[in-house]
C-alpha cells in the first residue's frame, strides 16, 4: 500500500487496554493513518474507593504493550478531575434526587468525545477513534455540507450505539469507529493473528473507565444510609392507579400515560426495612432482603423525600409497567439535528430505554416544552434519569433523559 505521506491523516485513539480498542488501533494503522495511542486515567480519588484492585494500572500497562507492538506513540492523560466533576458528582446528585443516571452514556458525551477529543485536536489530530461497536455514515448535502449518521454496529449482540446516543454532529464529524463492521469473534481473531496481548482479555465490567465496583458500596461513601420502610403494594392498587379516565385529546392521553403513579404508605403493607431509598432503582430485585412472599419482590417506585421503597410481587406486577415517557426540551438531543421535530409533529420510530433492550415500536409526539415517547407495548421499569434513544431502522437519530 502506498501513501502520500503529506496527506496522511492523524488519528488519536483511546487505548483502554481492552481487545476492541487494540484491534481498532491495528486497523487504523493498516489503513495508513498516523496513529497515536492515549490511555485515559479517570480515577484516583482515595476518598471514594472503587475497589481493592487497581484496574487502571493493569489496563494502562496492557495498552502500552499493544502500542509498542504496533509501533505507535503512547501516553497517559489524567482526566480524573474532569471525570469527578462531570460524571461522579453528577451521579451522586442524581441518586440523591431519586433518579438513576447512566454513567456510560455521560462518560462518552462528557469525557471521551469532549475533553479527550479536545486534547486530541490540540495534538494536531484529524480524528479520534474508539473501539465502539457502531458505524458512521456521511450524507452529502446539496449545499456542499455533510450530515453525519450514527448506525448500530454490525454485531447486533455487541451494538453499542445506545451508549453514544448523546453525540452531536460536531463530535461525529471528528470520530472514527474502526471495528463497527466486525463481530466480536472477528475482532478477537484479528488480535490473536497479530499477537496482541489483549486477544483473550475479558471485557471490562463496571463503571466506564473505573473498573469493578458495587454501586451501593460506591454510593454509600457519599450518600449517608438512612433507615426507611419497604412497602408491598398489591396488584389491584397498582391497577387502580393505572386505570384511565376519558381523554379530550392526544396530548391529554399522553400526559396521563406518562404520569408516574403516586403511591402512599397506606396503599400496602410494610414488609421490611432498607438503608436509604436513594440506593434503589425501579425494576430492582436484588438487595431488598425480604422473604416470605410467593413471588420475588421488585421495586416499583422510590420516594426519596419520604424515604419509602414501594415494591410489588413478580415480574408481571402492573406497577412495573408504563406505556409513555416524557423528555423535557432541556434534556432532548437530536444526533440528526436536521430531523428534529417541531411542535405538533410526530415520528414513528424504534426505541429502547436501556442498553441491550430489543428495539420497541414507538411514536414521538413533540409538544411545547418537550417530547412524549409513546410505546406500542407497555415497558417495564421506565426509570427517571436513564436515557431513551430512538432509531429509524438501524440509524440512531435522537435521545433524551427520561423525566
Amino acid at each position: 500500500m502506498h501513501f502520500n505521506w503529506r496527506e496522511m491523516k492523524k488519528v488519536v485513539i483511546g487505548l483502554s487496554g481492552g481487545v476492541d480498542s487494540s484491534v481498532a488501533a491495528y486497523l487504523l494503522k493498516e489503513q495508513g493513518y498516523e496513529v497515536i495511542g492515549l490511555f485515559m486515567k479517570n480515577w484516583h480519588d482515595d476518598s471514594v474507593t472503587i475497589s481493592e484492585e487497581c484496574p487502571w494500572l493493569e489496563d494502562s500497562n496492557d495498552a502500552l504493550i499493544v502500542a509498542e507492538k504496533l509501533g505507535i506513540p503512547f501516553q497517559t492523560v489524567d482526566l480524573s478531575r474532569e471525570y469527578k466533576e462531570r460524571i461522579v458528582d453528577y451521579m451522586f446528585a442524581e441518586y440523591e434526587r431519586g433518579r438513576t443516571p447512566n454513567p456510560d452514556v455521560l462518560c462518552n458525551r462528557e469525557i471521551k468525545f469532549d475533553v479527550f477529543l479536545k486534547i486530541a485536536l490540540q495534538l494536531g489530530a484529524d480524528f479520534v477513534a474508539t473501539g465502539h461497536y457502531c458505524r458512521k455514515g456521511i450524507l452529502k448535502n446539496s449545499d456542499g455540507t455533510e450530515t453525519f449518521q450514527l448506525f448500530a454496529g454490525k454485531d447486533t449482540n455487541k451494538d453499542q450505539s445506545y451508549f453514544l446516543c448523546q453525540l452531536s454532529q460536531q463530535q461525529l464529524a471528528k470520530t472514527l469507529f474502526p471495528i463497527g463492521e466486525l463481530t466480536k469473534p472477528e475482532v478477537r481473531q484479528i488480535a490473536a493473528d497479530n499477537d496482541l496481548i489483549t486477544a483473550d482479555k475479558k471485557d471490562s465490567q463496571g463503571l466506564c473507565f473505573i473498573g469493578k465496583v458495587r454501586l451501593p458500596d460506591f454510593l454509600q461513601q457519599k450518600l449517608k444510609p438512612k433507615k426507611g420502610v419497604i412497602v408491598e403494594v398489591p396488584s389491584d392498587i397498582a391497577r387502580y392507579h393505572a386505570s384511565a379516565p376519558e381523554f379530550k385529546g392526544t396530548s391529554d392521553e399522553l400526559a396521563y400515560h406518562a404520569q408516574k403513579p403516586l403511591y402512599h404508605k397506606e396503599d400496602g403493607r410494610v414488609v421490611g426495612e432498607h438503608q436509604g431509598a436513594h440506593f434503589y432503582t425501579k425494576g430492582q430485585r436484588k438487595g431488598l432482603n425480604v422473604g416470605g412472599t410467593k413471588e420475588p419482590l421488585f421495586v416499583i417506585d422510590t420516594d426519596v423525600d419520604e424515604n419509602i421503597i414501594y415494591t410489588g410481587q413478580g415480574k408481571a406486577h402492573p406497577g412495573l409497567y408504563r406505556r409513555t415517557l416524557f423528555v423535557t426540551d432541556d434534556e432532548l438531543h437530536w444526533v440528526r439535528s436536521d430531523l428534529a421535530l417541531r411542535v405538533d409533529e410526530t415520528m414513528e420510530v424504534m426505541a429502547r430505554i436501556r442498553y441491550r433492550q430489543p428495539l420497541q415500536k414507538a411514536t414521538l409526539y413533540k409538544i411545547d416544552g418537550g417530547l412524549y415517547v409513546d410505546f406500542q407495548e407497555k415497558q417495564s421499569a421506565i426509570t427517571e434519569g436513564q436515557f431513551v434513544a430512538w432509531y429509524l431502522e438501524d440509524e440512531l437519530v435522537g435521545s433524551g433523559v427520561i423525566s
